[in-house]
């Protein structure tokens, strides 16, 4: 036998190892770790048909991918936002006191499926039944019955009507991608209330409450501004500007929560201890600040989809623009606050901190994709200092009891922000915006008409929402009584309310 040649090994096996390496990328496409051959023209073709692709076929592929890409996108956004839901629950609880935390949860939890639920029965056809073809979405077949009245030689719309319990007629990919979006913008509306009622809504009059703004309140302004209705035709039918314009939501969204969190509160009442016979006011501090704050920047970042999203393309690259400016937005709404709250009492004060960076939000939400960076860093500032003017207004002038600011952060700042796109739209965005020609430009930039169809839309919401619900409240109240019971209200909601308890500990006097 030869002896064993181990050089001969090694050089055999150096052979094998660089035909390993080198002949497989002659014979067959192989890795690509950069990108640029991964998606050619080839993978464009369905392979168990022959043939060279034809135009037709390259046509079809790319306009397949550029829907694919928006309904990524908004599906996307529209879950961040659902994700939102945990946030106010969050901070909700956290301005509340522990002896209600299940009682408090629980609205926040059920207003959501409450608000799906409504919003599929009439609530998406009455605000989006004639929004006609959304490009972006492939088409959304099947909206297209918008109910319209004609004044001086003016054709106005007022409501939607097709689209109820998403029926057949509307059995489409983007019209249900547009539902997912829209429903969980609805539901944040639904879930403000919550707020400035907490500590004594009966649990039962509160059902009620979520159906009727999901499916009547919340779809009527929204068609008004979003679904083709009056409001958006203000451009159009009177030269104002082009007409109202929400990007995401100021008005839309938390307006309308706002205004009906007004209403809820007057008619349900202060919370037992919270004003003194003189008048004078007692504070009733949350039981968990840092539940709170979590809620807030949960929260945060949720509205990236709220206004991001609102682009409805992913395609659409204004989303860089719409984002940075809530960020910027959001940042200068809490330092604004943070710096107030220390020149005017000497401390920060956590909970006004986070209260300002909510408004912030709330403020930028209208125009984000509108406005220059520096804009909306003004905005937000302006923001974290008028929420905070207006929770002290509200609550020791006013005497009207809201638990976590909700009339504050989300009215006020949701007027601020129509406002605001009024005032600072430079005109670099919206060509078409509501089908009047040209660019959304506020009255800084030479369009005073854009401020007026602002001012328009804001009297508007506040006139309709507050008026359908203070008379919904009080029906419900006379009917019903919307308020727990006196003793029920002193020891705490869970148990009576909910029939369990959110904390151990959650007892006695100290709790109270």
């Amino acid at each position: 036998m030869k002896p064993y040649n181990f050089k001969k090994f090694v050089a055999l096996a150096l052979i094998v190892l660089v035909a390993v390496l080198i002949l497989p990328s002659t014979s067959y496409a192989g890795p690509d770790p950069t990108g640029p051959a991964t998606g050619n023209l080839t993978t464009l073709k369905d392979t168990a048909k022959s043939g060279p692709i034809t135009l037709n076929e390259l046509a079809d592929a790319v306009g397949h991918n550029r829907i694919a890409i928006n309904f990524v996108w908004v599906l996307i956004a529209g879950f961040l936002v659902m994700f939102m839901q945990a946030g106010f629950a969050a901070v909700e609880t956290g301005f509340t006191r522990a002896k209600n935390v299940a009682h408090t949860m629980g609205m926040n939890f059920l207003v959501y499926a409450l608000g799906v639920i409504g919003f599929w029965i009439c609530g998406f056809a009455f605000m989006f039944g004639g929004v006609g073809a959304l490009a972006a979405l492939g088409g959304t077949p099947g909206l297209t019955n918008e109910v319209t009245i004609t004044l001086f030689g003016k054709v106005f719309g007022i409501i939607g009507n097709t689209g109820y319990f998403l029926n057949p007629s509307v059995y489409d990919v983007g019209v249900f991608s547009l539902f997912l979006f829209q429903m969980v913008f609805m539901d944040t509306t639904a879930t403000i209330p919550t707020g400035s009622m907490a500590e004594r809504w009966k649990f039962t009059t509160f059902i009620p409450y979520a159906l009727f703004i999901s499916m009547f309140v919340y779809p009527i302004y929204g068609n008004w501004v979003w679904g083709a209705g009056w409001l958006s035709g203000l451009g159009a039918n009177f030269g104002l500007g082009h007409g109202h314009v929400d990007f995401a939501g100021s008005s839309v969204v938390h307006l309308v929560g706002g205004v009906a969190a007004l209403a809820g509160a007057i008619v349900i009442g202060p919370r037992l201890g919270k004003y003194n016979k003189d008048g004078s006011v007692n504070v009733i501090p949350g039981h968990n600040i840092p539940m709170a704050i979590i809620g807030t920047f949960i929260l945060a970042f949720g509205w990236f989809g709220f206004n991001a999203g609102s682009t409805l393309a992913g395609v659409d690259l204004r989303i860089s623009v719409a984002a940075v400016n809530t960020m910027l937005a959001s940042a200068a709404g809490a330092i604004s606050a943070t710096l107030y709250m220390m020149w005017k009492f000497k401390k920060p004060d956590p909970s006004m901190m986070a209260n300002g960076m909510l408004a912030g939000l709330v403020a930028i939400t209208a125009p984000c994709a509108f406005i220059p960076a520096w804009a909306a860093v003004l905005i937000g500032a302006v923001a974290g200092i008028l929420v905070i003017i207006a929770v002290f207004f509200i609550d020791q002038k006013l005497k009207i009891d809201d638990p976590v600011g909700a009339i504050a952060v989300h009215g006020v700042n949701g007027l601020w922000g129509i406002i605001a796109l009024g005032l600072f739209a430079d005109g670099s965005y919206g060509d078409g915006w509501n089908g009047v020609p040209g660019t959304v430009k506020g009255l800084f930039y030479g369009d005073p008409g854009q401020l007026y169809a602002q001012l328009v839309g804001g009297i508007t919401c506040i006139v309709f929402v507050f008026g359908a619900m203070f008379t919904f409240f009080k029906l419900q109240d006379k009917i019903f009584g919307i308020r727990v019971k006196a003793e029920d209200e002193m020891d705490g909601l869970d148990m009576p309310e909910m029939g369990v308890i959110g904390y151990d500990n959650a007892s006695g006097p100290e709790m109270r």
